[in-house]
Order: C-alpha cells, then structure tokens, then sequence
C-alpha cells in the first residue's frame, strides 16, 4: 500500500533550521578519538577500565528505568520533556568540560594511580546520569514535534543531509593535528590539544541544542492522566515494534570491536589515511538519501531494515577475508584502495541506515498510542537504549581486556605494535565485530508493522487525536476524568 501524498505542514523554517543543528550538535566532537585519549593521554590502565565498566553497567540498570518512568509522569506547561532539556543542557556541558581536563588535574601519573581513576571514574558516572535525562527527554521530544510520519521522515533526512556538511569537519581537523603532533611536525602537547577540540565542540554543541530545544514545541498531546508504573512497563512488554528492536539490539550487542581509528594510526601510521579512504564515498553519503523514498515506496521497511545490515556486513567481511592474506593489511597499496572502494559501496545504503533505524523508534512509540491510548516515549525510549546500554558497557570491559591480550602497550609511539598486535586491530575493527554481532539481523525478519497495518495505524491516531482535540473544546471536568480513565483502559469510542 503506498504512503498518502497529501502531507500537512507543522515544522516552519525557523524550526526545522532548529532541529538541523540539533542533529548537528549531536555529532559535533571528536569522540572517535576518545580510545586514543583515554590510552594515550589520560592513561588508565585496562584493567581498572573493566571494573568501571561492570560497576557502571549495575548503575545503568537503576537509574535508567527510574529516570524512564519519572519523565514519563511530568506533566508541566512548558510539555513533557522540555524541562529536562533546559535544566539539565547547561550543567551537562560543564560536567563534560571537567572530563578533558583530567591530563591536568593528574599530570604524568600511571596508568594504575588510583586517585586519577576515581576521579575519572566519579566523572563518568555524574555525566552519564545526566546525559540519561537530557538523552531521554530529547528522543521523546523529538517523536512529538510533528503528529505526521511523512513529514517525521523528512524532517530525519534533511537534518541527516545538511548536518553531514559540517559534522566530520571537528573530527578531520583533529586528525590531521593528531598525525602533525604524533609525527612530531608541530610541538603541541596532546594534553592541550584534546582538551581545546573537546571543550569547543562541547560549547558549540550544548549551544546548538539549546537552540533548538527553546524554538520547538511539542505538538504531539499526551493522554490526560499521567500513565501509572504498571502503564509505562505494559507499554514495553505489549509493543511488538520495540521488542523486534530490542532482540535485534541484544544479539547484535555481543560485538567484539575497537574503533577502525586505531587501524590507521598504529598498522598504517597515520589517521589522515582515514579521511583520504572516505573523500570518494563523500558524494554518495548524500546521494544516498535520494534512494530512500524511492526504496520506501517498493520495498517493506522490515525488507529494507535487513538489506542495509546484510549489505554492510558483506562489505567489511570481504576487507576482513583479502586483507588478512598474505598480510595485505599492512600494504598501503593493497588495503587503501579496498578500504575506499567499500566506503563508496556502503555508502549507498547510509541513507537507509539513517532514516529507516530512527524511524522504526518512532513508530514503536506511535503504536503504544494506537494500542493502549497513551505515550510512554521515556520508558520506551530506555527500553531501547537500556539493552545497548548495558551491553556497551560490558563488551567495553571486555574489548579492554582483549586490548591487553592482544599485546597492546598504551603510550607508544604509533606504529611500533607488534606484527601481530597489528593484525588483532585490524581485525577487531572488520571482520570480528560483524561474526560476533551476526545474531542481530534474525529478529529483522519479524518485524510486524507491514505497509498495510502501518498506514492503518496513522489513519486511526490522526482520526482519533482530532476527536479528542474537538472532545477537549466543551468537555466538562468530569467528562475529562472519565475520558482519562477510558484512555488508559484502552477505550477509544
């Protein structure tokens, strides 16, 4: 069944320019470097990085489930999530400030000073708190400001396109500084130079955010009564949508991986590689969303939501296969011209992975609504992220483990690994992670909301939130009770 073709407008100019920098500020930093930084610069040792993670992973488990079900039951004038999103913004970027100081606070120490560790870890847990709030608050607000799912998925893919302009700019700078310094090029210490790209972005970031959170509203309503405990965890455990994501996302989390950085600094000797490898695919990165609704129109999102995966994981299991014969991943000559060839081909499916993913989310928290009568876009929302969460944090001890097994010495100067230290990177960021997260595409194929049963369910919300609006007019303070308690009963006539 094809999608209507008569989409009404909610989003004006100055909004939607709003929630372009928003998805902009998400990707203004230079985390891709953060490994590097915490190895290199700050210096904990590995395995004091594994038993903050397992600690970490028990705090995420209270906090998140309580933060889920707090934000859930707010009621203000400002919305839902507002509040959250200003409080907790500002606060958030100081505390992030802190984290790039911690070479200052704790000069030429060991990897294993425990006081450093403390503090780093006292940090983490802080801004990771918050960082839930504010995350929480955000991704709800997001699947609130436009009640039309077209205009929903526009509003992703003009925010994807435009922001890819700027975000990689942070993250290219730094690398070609990094390469300068490492290289000893230019005479800066590391120390200053993480800690002046990190606490910029964070500025700029948290500005840009701010920006947008106070020139948006949320325009999706809520039900009348604030949904009890018992409402916001039935709203996850009868949401078929969400529990196909979930299940994906738990067997895709055993993933076994570092960050392809690494590949390019220790076993080929420079980060810029990395930006070199992508400026061919650069151009497809933004052809690649003229794809979109073209492919929405003929294929099923379950269909296209398995394609991306299993067409990604061709891609790096092929780098992985000819690059580990006969060494060819330590030939520039050989393993470059492989790497940009399966940057351009995976590149032709990143508008899918960016639109189709988020939009899977957004429909797991409509068909609460449509089910049950009310929005629990927190609960929801930590629900998905929970499970990522806490196995990120687990297989982030684990990968820091396996990053001493491996023979890695933090501190050395790049390209001094072993031969084989070298081959365990380059394999930890191709060919393991996709093996080790193979599971996740099996729950794909059971997808439930088809293009039928998806356009059924926008039809009836649109047609029943404009009943209630019109309800709402002349309705007495007693029939608005009533009609609360139907909502949550699930009882729409």
């Amino acid at each position: 069944m094809s999608e209507q073709t008569t989409v009404r407008r909610y989003v004006g100019r100055k909004e939607t320019i709003a929630y372009v920098l928003n998805d902009v500020a998400a990707s203004l930093n230079i985390d891709d470097y953060k490994e590097r930084y915490i190895y290199d610069v700050v210096k904990i040792d590995f395995n004091l990085l594994a038993i903050q993670n397992v600690v970490a992973t028990a705090w995420d488990s209270v906090n998140d489930t309580f933060i889920g079900v707090l934000v859930d039951k707010t009621r203000t004038r400002w919305g839902k999530f507002k509040p959250y999103i200003l409080l907790g913004e500002i606060p958030l970027t100081i505390l992030g400030m802190w984290y790039w100081l911690i070479p200052f606070i704790f000069p030429d120490t060991p990897g294993n000073y425990i006081p450093k560790w403390i503090f780093y870890f006292a940090m983490s847990i802080i801004t990771e708190t918050a960082t839930t709030f504010t995350a929480v608050a955000k991704t709800g607000f997001l699947s609130t400001i436009t009640p039309e799912p077209l205009e929903r998925s526009r509003l992703i893919a003009t925010a994807n396109v435009a922001s890819h302009l700027v975000e990689d700019l942070p993250k290219q700078a730094f690398g070609i500084i990094y390469d300068l310094v490492a290289n000893k090029k230019i005479n800066i210490h590391l120390p200053k130079l993480f800690a002046g790209f990190g606490i910029v972005c964070a500025a700029v970031s948290a500005a840009f955010a701010l920006f947008f959170i106070t020139n948006s509203r949320e325009r999706v309503s809520q039900s009348i009564k604030q949904p009890s405990v018992k409402h916001c965890f039935k709203a996850i455990v009868h949401n078929k949508p969400m529990l196909t994501y979930l299940m994906s996302s738990f067997l895709s989390g055993f993933s076994i991986s570092k960050s392809r950085t690494n590949f390019y600094i220790d076993v080929l000797g420079s980060v810029t590689w990395k930006t070199i490898v992508g400026i061919p695919a650069f151009p497809v990165k933004f052809i690649s969303y003229s794809f979109v609704e073209p492919l929405r129109k003929r294929f099923s999102t379950k269909a296209l939501w398995i394609f991306e995966d299993a067409w990604t994981d061709m891609l790096w299991l092929t780098v992985f296969g000819i690059g580990s014969i006969n060494k060819n991943f330590m030939k520039k000559g050989v393993i470059l011209p492989m790497m940009a060839i399966e940057e351009i081909l995976e590149m032709c499916v990143y508008g899918l992975r960016r639109v189709i993913p988020a939009e899977i989310k957004n429909e797991a928290l409509d068909y609460c609504e449509w089910k049950h009568g009310y929005r629990s876009e927190a609960m929801t929302g930590v629900s998905m992220d929970l499970i990522g969460k806490l196995q990120n944090a687990v297989m982030s001890g684990v990968n820091n483990i396996v990053m001493g097994k491996i023979g890695y010495v933090q501190g050395q100067e790049i390209g001094t690994q072993t031969d084989r230290t070298k081959w365990w990177i380059f394999a930890l960021g191709t060919g393991i992670p996709i093996i080790s997260s193979s599971l996740g595409i099996i729950p794909k194929f059971f997808y439930p909301l088809s293009a039928e049963r998806r356009h059924q369910m926008y039809e009836e919300l649109t047609e029943r939130r404009l009943a209630m609006a019109e309800f709402m007019k002349n309705a007495s303070v007693e029939e608005v009770e009533q009609k609360a308690q139907d909502q949550l009963q699930g009882k729409f006539d």
